[in-house]
């Protein structure tokens, strides 16, 4: 189902396809447009693109060099108040996450991830 209104932008950042691909999916089909990143290096050219990104979406632990820490804290350096949303399936220190954002533990339900995103961006944090 291809919802009719357009939420925004989210910038998916995850390393591992698969997950990535189930995860757009279903931000897509409820009405959001998904920038998808593999690296966090990726993920860092598209927030200093210029182009609009309302929600951020990023595994914390990703190939290369840049975490998922790093890339949130570069949108945030372009949009202090850009919502963040991280995700892990491993045991981290939560320590550095950049304020008012969410977690959520892998694996995780899409859906809830769906909602979360309709939360920030409503909430304009």
């Amino acid at each position: 189902m291809n919802a009719s209104r357009t939420f925004g932008v989210i910038l998916l950042v995850e390393d591992d396809a698969l997950v990535r691909v189930q995860i757009a999916d279903a931000l897509r089909d409820a009405g959001w447009n998904v920038l998808e990143a593999g690296s966090g290096e990726r993920a860092v050219v598209l927030l200093q693109s210029g182009q609009q990104i309302d929600v951020v979406f990023t595994d914390i632990q990703l190939a290369g060099s840049l975490s998922g820490w790093d890339v949130a804290e570069q949108g945030r350096t372009a949009q202090a108040a850009m919502p963040v949303i991280y995700t892990s399936g491993n045991s981290v220190d939560r320590s550095r996450r950049v304020h008012d954002s969410l977690f959520f533990e892998k694996p995780y339900n899409p859906l809830e991830v769906v909602e979360a995103c309709r939360r920030l961006r409503r909430a304009d944090i």
